[in-house]
């Protein structure tokens, strides 16, 4: 069976501008309505773990590969989406989660967490080693490096890959993302004036040193199984703001895909762009959209809002305070955050609440947080919104719900605020 993002690249081939966006979230609810929206429209989903998030340590959701690929495919299975609509991915695998220790540790915990991955049924994998470890020198990796260590994690992959084919045959072959230039997961840490679109030529050394680096580890054919190369195309977000793709500055990048019609660019921190700029993108030949923090951004924005609503219904002695418990949570564990945001105390408060890279992310799923969303959907069910309150805090859901798309009920006003988002993503790559 050919993978989904291999049939993909073969309409782009044939002339289809047409693309796939990659949910890169853990978030329950997240992941709830990315698959129901799939099972809906009858297309693939593609659904990525990043390494900080998911690990051969657990990560910070304590799972293991094995343990998010069997949580994501029985909620398809609930959801009644058939498993072969559901694509999961690794994304940022290699040294991101290690980069504090030398080379020959990080690249070995490296190696063992892309086996992991696809030994589990992983099937498309972000070969992330543009990130310096401890032993590193001065200055920015080589490429040459960069591959070198790609194709150790390439071997690696494959390995796990191997292993699972025989015990199922049928399992689908890999297929594998590269780059050097990988934007920062979860967005920029610093404010900046201007991005840099990656150069034409930086892009062709590094397909040129992958492949010959290839060839020279033996795995040649390897590069086959390459669908996509991660470019930085001029779209970035940090706490307050958003670069926009601009078509004009990424032409000559873009351009230089003509020569390499074998793979796409997958575009990374490409949140809060607009449906025409995402549009833009796919059109261009940056046919992956990956997208993670402004998924939880969108069920935070709604939660806050139903929170609101909650303290002109709820009686106080009820309520479940869903601000001030995750801010709380955030403030007795700061390790999440501390080092993203930064100002005074107020600056830090409101970064806390609004921030667009949205570390609050890491705090949703805390047994003390989700007990206090828990509490605000039962306590809007036996204290029901109305039209008219809804209408002031959540407009785009009120339309929604006047015109009988979604019912009245706070846990699907809270999925709409992620569905507002995805809606975008799904308008840049129809076709």
């Amino acid at each position: 069976m050919k993978h989904a993002l291999q049939e993909m690249m073969e309409r782009r081939k044939a002339g289809e501008k047409c693309g796939i966006p990659s949910y890169c979230s853990a978030n329950p609810l997240v992941l709830e309505i990315a698959l129901r929206r799939a099972k809906a429209q009858n297309t693939p989903v593609l659904i990525e773990a990043t390494a900080n998030q998911v690990n051969q340590y657990g990560g910070y959701t304590g799972m293991l590969p094995k343990d998010f690929y069997k949580m994501v495919l029985d909620m398809a299975a609930k959801e009644g989406l058939p498993e072969h609509q559901v694509i999961l991915a690794g994304d940022h695998l290699g040294p991101l989660t290690w980069q504090d220790l030398p080379e020959k540790e990080a690249m070995s915990r490296s190696e063992e967490l892309v086996y992991q991955f696809t030994r589990a049924g992983f099937t498309k994998i972000h070969l992330d080693t543009s990130m310096k470890v401890a032993d590193d020198p001065e200055g920015l990796l080589s490429t040459e490096t960069i591959a070198r260590r790609g194709a150790k994690l390439y071997k690696a992959s494959m390995r796990g890959y191997e292993e699972l084919k025989a015990e199922k045959p049928d399992a689908i072959r890999p297929v594998f993302v590269i780059g050097s230039e990988v934007p920062i997961p979860g967005g920029a840490q610093e404010a900046e004036d201007t991005l840099e679109v990656t150069s034409p030529d930086a892009f062709r050394d590094t397909v040129a040193t992958y492949k010959r680096v290839f060839e020279e580890s033996g795995i040649g054919d390897g590069w086959n199984d390459v669908i996509a190369v991660v470019v930085q195309p001029g779209v970035e977000f940090g706490d307050d703001q958003v670069f926009l793709y601009d078509h004009d500055a990424a032409t000559k990048l873009c351009g230089a895909l003509a020569d390499y019609p074998e793979v796409c660019f997958e575009g990374h921190s490409t949140d809060y762009q607009s449906a025409e700029c995402l549009k833009n993108m796919v059109t261009d030949g940056i046919a992956i959209l990956k997208v993670g923090p402004a998924l939880t951004y969108g069920l935070r924005e709604a939660l806050f809002s139903l929170s609101l609503m909650e303290k002109e219904l709820v009686p106080k002695e009820k309520r479940a305070n869903f601000i001030e418990v995750l801010e709380k949570a955030m403030l007795d564990e700061p390790g999440n955050w501390k080092k993203h945001y930064h100002g005074d105390e107020k600056q830090l408060a409101l970064a806390r609440k609004y921030s667009f890279s949205d570390r609050a992310r890491y705090y949703i799923g805390q047994p003390v947080v989700t007990e206090a969303m828990d509490k605000l959907f039962a306590n809007l069910k036996e204290y029901p919104i109305p039209m008219n309150m809804l209408h002031q805090y959540m407009p785009i859901t009120y339309n929604k719900v006047r015109d009988g798309e979604i019912a009245l009920d706070p846990k699907e006003l809270a999925m709409d605020g992620v569905s507002n988002f995805m809606a975008d993503y799904e308008y840049a790559v129809a076709q």
